[in-house]
């Protein structure tokens, strides 16, 4: 069930005119009294003005932006917001539901919104400024109201994100800019789709809550692509690319480094002498090797030794007689002598040998055992010493190593997060399908419910357009893909000017079906843009049609046109457009503008 304010009918009230008078407090500016019905503000472009004149700044779209500028818009840099009127304040007469009040915005303070008049039953009373002491609203709250009097928007909005808003909906009533003249369901050029869906259902009286879901659903949408994309680009994290069985192993490999990790971690003791004890170490090792190359050359001239000891031979003189004596040489007694002499002199040497190889044998031998017990001491030594190293380990190496585990524990979490976030969009595609699924038979529902409101509207239209082309035309009000569609299709669309008149024929709508109900902005305005390039024939049904039906319906009905554009031979003999003319703006003279000033 829609939460809009329920529109009740109209009661029974004298016509008023929503918008009486406009007024400023600059002596130069032409002030404008409106009434019920037609209102038209004719540009009259003079013989006297040169080529170099233009109808555009003599201030009929000016008064529109004064009028919205009193409605709660924001003054536009090149408008009201130029410097040269920084010092105008701007004030509207009107109705608001049958009462009288006068609406007072200036240029200098637009924050501020004065009231004058019966504010009776209003929910959000003016208070006194504290300046002037006249009854003052802040601008929010001066919009936040209009919203409650003309359309029974809650005062205080919506608590959706995506809800009617007064200055929204009352931008269809009140076009302003020539982008407000493009398409008929939008009022500024690439309106948000919700925008229009929202806001279009609201003033078509179709459960515009269902737009807001679609809106919502969108929402999701875009974030889950927008994780998917990072996800895709390795955005979130160096790990977070891959499919989920990637994903998977890679978590497995790394749960398992993890725990290696924290066992290393549990097992690891420091030494605070860690690095002394590696250097120690190594000088063991060092000594080690050492004491190793001085026994294997010990122990190889050892054995030398005792090869030589074991090999030397006892010598005989009677060996070189007999040698002699077979090569028929005669020894004489005292050759003989002196053999013998030789004989102990050469025993003598291996004696002498034999005492030495023995000596450096002995030495040799007491020499290895005592390297091999320094060999064994340092062996023990470095083995003691191995033992601590083997057990413990360093500060730094401890933080290393608590580093690494840091790391392997970030990248598993990354890993982890990523199974998460693809699991989480994988689930959130599954149910949003569903969820649209739903919102679609929903929306088709609340749309068949309020069709007795949507055959109005397309009634309302259709005529209107057979008002202006003999034929009707249709506008479609269905569901689309993502929410509401809304088309308009007018045949003879070769006829100039066509896209213009189907925002005439849909803003009339408008204007008729709120002028049934209560509260009711009972407003339409249109700038000259709107006739731009429309044919002549089509202008003045368009002109005679918009006063029938405010006339008709009890809206007030107000437009800008240019002089030249009045298509005076097609309009009925007794529709004289004179009388409805407000106001006449003309380039004679800076004074002949709506503000009496050049800028």
């Amino acid at each position: 069930m829609s939460t809009r304010a329920a529109s009740q009918p109209a009661k029974a009230l004298a016509i008023l005119p929503t918008i009486v008078r406009v007024r400023a407090n600059q002596s130069t500016f032409r002030e404008v009294t409106f009434k019920e019905g037609l209102n038209i503000i004719l540009a009259e472009r003079t013989k006297e003005s040169t080529k170099k004149d233009s109808r555009n700044g003599l201030g009929k779209s000016t008064l529109i932006e004064i009028i919205s500028f009193c409605l709660g818009a924001k003054p536009d840099n090149s408008g009201l917001g130029h410097v040269e009127l920084s010092d105008w304040a701007f004030t509207l007469d009107m109705h608001l539901r049958g009462q009288p009040v006068s609406v007072t915005r200036s240029t200098k303070d637009a924050g501020k919104v004065f009231i004058e008049g019966d504010t009776t039953g209003w929910p959000v009373p003016p208070r006194k400024d504290k300046k002037t002491g006249h009854p003052v609203l802040k601008a929010a709250e001066w919009i936040g109201l209009l919203g409650n009097l003309m359309f029974g928007l809650p005062s205080g909005g919506f608590d959706s994100d995506y809800s009617p808003t007064f200055r929204s909906v009352i931008s269809y009533f009140i076009r302003r800019g020539k982008d407000a003249y493009s398409i008929a369901f939008e009022h500024y050029r690439k309106q948000k789709e919700w925008d229009k869906q929202v806001n279009n259902g609201f003033l078509l009286d179709l459960a515009w809550e269902d737009a807001s879901e679609w809106q919502k659903l969108r929402d999701k949408n875009a974030s889950l692509e927008e994780l998917r994309k990072a996800q895709k680009q390795g955005l979130i994290s160096n790990l977070m690319k891959g499919t989920l069985g990637e994903l998977d192993a890679l978590k497995v490999r790394l749960e398992t480094v993890v725990r290696q990790g924290e066992e290393s971690l549990t097992t690891f003791r420091v030494h605070e002498q860690y690095h002394e004890l590696e250097s120690t170490a190594n000088r063991l090792s060092q000594e080690f090797a050492t004491t190793s190359n001085r026994l294997v050359a010990d122990r190889q001239l050892l054995g030398n030794y005792q090869a030589s000891l074991d090999d030397t031979p006892e010598p005989n003189i009677d060996d070189v007689v007999a040698v002699y004596e077979e090569a028929g040489v005669f020894f004489p007694d005292s050759s003989r002598k002196r053999l013998e002499d030789v004989k102990e002199f050469h025993r003598t040497l291996i004696e002498n040998r034999r005492r030495f190889l023995s000596s450096e044998i002995t030495r040799l031998r007491q020499s290895i055992e005592k390297t091999e017990g320094l060999q064994r001491h340092i062996d023990d030594e470095r083995a003691s010493v191995m033992a601590v190293l083997k057990s413990h380990g360093a500060l730094d190496q401890f933080m290393q190593l608590q580093r690494l585990h840091a790391e392997s524990v970030a990248q598993q979490r990354a890993v982890e997060s990523q199974i998460e976030t693809l699991r989480k969009i994988e689930a959130g595609k599954g149910n949003l399908r569903i969820e649209e699924e739903l919102l679609r038979k929903k929306t088709r529902n609340d749309l068949d419910d309020r069709k007795r409101q949507r055959e109005k509207a397309i009634q309302i239209f259709n005529a209107n357009s057979e008002a202006l082309y003999e034929s009707p035309g249709n506008l479609v009000i269905d569901l689309g893909p993502s929410g509401f569609k809304f088309d308009i299709e007018i045949l003879r669309s070769q006829s100039g000017g066509i896209g213009n008149m189907k925002i005439l024929c849909y803003d009339l709508m408008f204007a008729e079906l709120w002028s049934g109900r209560c509260p009711s902005p009972a407003i339409l305005i249109h700038d000259s843009t709107l006739f731009d390039g429309v044919d002549e024939r089509q202008v003045a049904h368009a002109l005679e049609l918009a006063e029938r039906k405010a006339r008709e319906c009890g809206f007030q009905y107000i437009c800008t046109l240019n002089s030249d554009a009045i298509p005076e031979k097609d309009l009925s003999p007794d529709f004289d457009i004179n009388r409805f003319v407000r106001l006449t703006v003309t380039d004679r003279a800076p004074a002949g503008s709506l503000l009496g000033i050049r800028y």
